[in-house]
């Protein structure tokens, strides 16, 4: 299996896509390496970000769940190094 380390990064302007966001997570946390949340109170959105390490074609898949949440903006950074495992 070829895999991809990638960074995520997601910010939630609508607090009632966090639940789903979780599950999300919880769904391919077998290819997550790190996660970091940061709640930002004075702007009332929270800023998540997700070290991840797996097929691209899951990578796309969790990103693009994930970016059709209301009130969700994600973006995606892949790595260049590719691993054969």
């Amino acid at each position: 299996m070829e895999t991809r380390v990638a960074v995520m990064s997601i910010i939630v302007e609508n607090s009632n896509s966090v639940e789903q966001i979780n599950s999300y997570l919880h769904d391919y946390g077998e290819f997550i390496i790190g996660r970091m949340g940061i709640p930002y109170k004075e702007r009332k959105i929270n800023i998540i970000s997700i070290a991840i390490d797996a097929p691209q074609d899951t990578v796309s898949a969790l990103s693009g769940k994930i970016g059709k949440l209301d009130g969700v903006s994600v973006k995606t950074a892949f790595s260049s190094v590719i691993s054969h495992e």
